[in-house]
């Protein structure tokens, strides 16, 4: 009887387990990823200074971000659940993905025209009601496919690896990689001033040379979603939900996979927090604390560099987009950074354990946002303000800080989503939820911060710097949590990588 038992088992566990997935197949299915980051630097580098210049203040447009957190709060769950029980002959993962892809395009068109379409509907001046609705429009289209796109892709390599945290977190280090090279060429993208003189039929009376170099990069990042959507989706070979081999636990493989977990859904998504053990909750609350450190300087990064730095205000001469443009180079140095350090992930965490070394990657980031308020300091105390280009010295310490920042950035993007993976998998919930969960730890933070960076900012004077100190603040207590209350994993047996 026993013995009839065991075997039960084995067929059980060999019919549910999908076969280990090769390395290179893996990499494969992470590329999108870099096309997913290609539009997101040029997102981040080039649409909250562009967004002034439609005649946006300075002290609302973290509000205009607003609409990412808020489609993210809600299309990522809902996403995350429909892919894990989509019975698509493709796959569960692979049509949000395309769908996702194509949302991407037609959104950066959206955005890339919103002057001309402003200009086509009557606007004139410096403030620009129409482009800002047209752009306000495409922005939130494009937050939602964002969302749409990647939790499913993460997933997807959730289910490609299975149990094996090892490999968890090496698919998690080659996303982390595409979206360091996405970063880089999107970043490169963004810093050069030439492309309207390659796409002349960009420029025209409604779109100067700045709107006409955005539209050409979001071209150029159409070309680029594309080719790596393909690579991704002919790579991941996925067996239809109720095939025979699967990638999720089966219903019967104990009490920690209850079949109504498979079915909740926002708010039965927050019924399931009672099964959350405390590691879990640890992991949610430096995540929330960790992007209230990011989110301050992703929005205001190359505004940062183009005021503090350069001390050019929008639509004011030159000075203010040589800044940003200074500063999209910088985060592509930045980018750089991340890529090596996600080649180098594996190994820090196999020595020093995920949770320190994401605790001393947020402590660091935290003295990179205090060092950023010195240069403000002293670049002020220079006067040079109005005048002159900044001195060398102050350009090339910017420039530092935002090298030196890649390798936090890095971290965040790879670790809290293998520890969140490999910890919910127990619950039952599928890898699509999963992410959803982490998630909700990401997008709440953000709208907090959109909210209130802003006006907390024109409050103390109208600059970045107030932002930047309640990021360094939140930097810094995530990291001292992590380091002191996530445990480090036991010891694993070694499993070759093929």
């Amino acid at each position: 009887m026993a013995i009839r038992e065991a075997e039960r088992r084995r067929v059980r566990f060999r019919t549910t387990i999908e076969p280990k997935v090769p390395l290179r197949r893996l990499l494969r299915v992470a590329s999108v990823a870099g096309g997913i980051q290609f539009g997101w630097a040029l997102q981040l580098s080039l649409l909250t200074p562009y967004v002034q210049e439609l005649g946006i203040p300075h002290a609302w447009a973290s509000v205009i971000w607003l609409c990412g957190p808020l489609s993210g709060l809600l299309v990522q769950p809902l996403v995350g659940h429909m892919s894990d029980r989509c019975t698509s002959r493709f796959g569960r993962r692979r049509p949000f993905i395309l769908a996702g892809a194509v949302l991407i395009a037609v959104s950066v068109l959206i955005i890339g025209h919103s002057a001309d379409i402003g200009w086509l509907l009557g606007d004139r001046g410096s403030f620009r009601p129409r482009a800002v609705a047209a752009f306000v429009f495409g922005f939130w289209i494009l937050d939602v496919a964002n969302n749409m796109t990647q939790g499913p892709c993460r997933a997807l390599l959730a289910d490609l690896t299975g149990k094996d945290h090892r490999r968890t977190r090496v698919a998690n280090a080659y996303f982390s990689l595409f979206m360091a090279v996405g970063n880089v060429l999107g970043f490169a993208t963004g810093s050069y001033s030439g492309w309207f003189k390659i796409f002349p039929f960009t420029h025209n009376t409604a779109c100067n040379a700045n709107c006409a170099n955005l539209k050409s990069a979001f071209l150029i990042d159409i070309v680029f979603i594309a080719i790596t959507t393909y690579v991704s989706i002919s790579a991941a070979q996925e067996s239809p939900l109720g095939s025979s081999v699967r990638s999720t636990p089966s219903v019967e493989d104990g009490p920690g996979t209850s079949g109504h977990a498979q079915e909740a859904f926002l708010w039965e998504l927050f019924g399931t927090f009672s099964y959350f053990s405390g590691t879990i909750w640890v992991i949610l609350v430096v995540t929330a604390l960790t992007w209230i450190g990011w989110f301050p300087f992703l929005l205001f990064d190359t505004d940062w560099m183009g005021r503090e730095i350069y001390g050019g205000k929008p639509n004011e001469g030159q000075t203010y987009g040589t800044g940003v443009r200074m500063g999209a180079f910088g985060l592509m140095l930045n980018s750089v950074v991340l890529g090596i350090t996600s080649v180098l992930m594996e190994k820090l965490c196999s020595k020093w354990g995920a949770g320190f070394v994401w605790g001393v990657s947020n402590i660091l980031m935290a003295l990179c946002f205090l060092a950023m308020l010195v240069i403000t300091f002293v670049a002020k105390s220079l006067g040079y303000a109005g005048h002159e280009l900044p001195p060398n010295g102050v350009v090339i310490a910017a420039l530092l800080i935002f090298a030196i920042l890649g390798v936090p950035l890095a971290i965040t993007y790879s670790v809290p989503y293998a520890l969140i993976s490999t910890r919910i998998e127990s619950l039952g919930l599928g890898q699509g939820l999963s992410m959803g969960v982490l998630n909700l730890a990401i997008v709440i933070p953000q709208v907090v911060v959109s909210l209130g960076s802003g006006p907390w900012d024109q409050l103390f004077g109208g600059g970045n710097a107030p932002a930047f100190t309640v990021a360094a603040l939140a930097a810094f207590a995530s990291g001292l949590v992590a380091i002191l209350a996530i445990p480090r994993s036991g010891p694993q047996k070694p499993r070759g990588l093929t």
